[in-house]
């Protein structure tokens, strides 16, 4: 209440409020405290004895409501519930908050230094920082790429192996979680044709090592590929992690290695994108997850 935009609101929520308390106290008393003993009238005899009529609520049901109703206002003087009036206590969400980070701090801040000025060697050798690692991991990382970080949906990459689509150093690997990353595969249909997709899969797939490939289909799938894809590619097709480019000499595909999947990204592209967490952790998780992700690879087993 104390974030109102103006005076005028404010006021008219505290009015509103205390008029509703007192008007609701009235009903009350006037319920249970007429006042004067209501005439009474005839009433029709049911069954000789039964009258018709109006009995009072029990009392049990006043003291109820009366204890409500000073719990009520005691809370109002207490807490913000008044327009902007902040309460005797002068508490506010973002007090509490403030209150919570500060005790926080003080608690685990020299940890977190010291995970922020360790090496990715150290860290990885610390049980107790690589556990906590691990649940960062968990709460932010395994919807996409799994429980056991080797991807999932064809559409998410494995983090166990040693290939990486940015580059997987420890400086590429933290500026990918912190900035998160968007790769475009732009979709080559429309300019290949159905004959042109076919045989740059199939030159693709020979780079691979997949199966061999007709001589004339190479060759003009070849020749598509150069004109095509090697500039993201390159002219080896060994990809490019400044780009985003996979590598695709290599049998690892993150939307499927078969014919018809290699088909699919060539026709129709693909998009992917990896959200920045650099708003949801700050340089000392970053820097501990990514010791924690660089030693998941094969690299960082090394």
């Amino acid at each position: 209440m104390a974030d109102l935009p103006t005076d005028f609101w404010s006021g008219w929520i505290a009015v509103i409020t205390v008029v509703s308390l007192i008007g609701l106290a009235w009903l009350v008393l006037s319920v249970y405290f007429p006042g004067s003993e209501p005439e009474k009238a005839e009433t029709h005899v049911w069954d000789e004895t039964l009258h018709e009529g109006t009995n009072p609520p029990p009392m049990w049901w006043f003291w109820l409501i009366l204890t409500l109703l000073v719990v009520t206002v005691s809370y109002l003087i207490l807490y913000p519930g008044l327009g902007s009036y902040r309460g005797v206590l002068k508490w506010s969400q973002g007090g509490q908050l403030q209150q919570s980070a500060a005790r926080y701090e003080e608690e685990y801040g020299a940890v977190r230094q010291q995970w922020l000025e360790a090496s990715m060697d150290e860290l990885r050798s610390d049980a107790d920082a690589m556990r906590t690692a691990g649940r960062m991991f968990k709460n932010n990382c395994t919807t996409c790429h799994g429980v056991d970080a080797r991807g999932q949906a064809s559409h998410f990459p494995d983090l166990t192996d040693d290939d990486w689509q940015w580059g997987g150093t420890p400086k590429q690997i933290k500026q990918t979680i912190m900035n998160g990353r968007n790769a475009a595969m732009p979709p080559w249909g429309p300019a290949l044709g159905s004959e042109g997709v076919f045989n740059v899969t199939e030159y693709v797939l020979k780079l691979s090592g997949r199966h061999q490939v007709d001589r004339n289909v190479a060759r003009a799938g070849e020749e598509k590929f150069k004109q095509l894809c090697v500039s993201c590619h390159g002219p080896e097709g060994k990809g490019n992690p400044t780009l985003g480019a996979p590598n695709l000499t290599d049998n690892v595909w993150l939307y499927g290695g078969s014919q018809l999947a290699v088909m699919q990204s060539i026709s129709q592209g693909r998009q992917g994108w990896m959200p920045a967490h650099k708003d949801r952790l700050d340089e000392a998780s970053t820097h501990l997850l990514t010791a924690y992700v660089f030693g998941l690879s094969r690299q960082g087993e090394q």
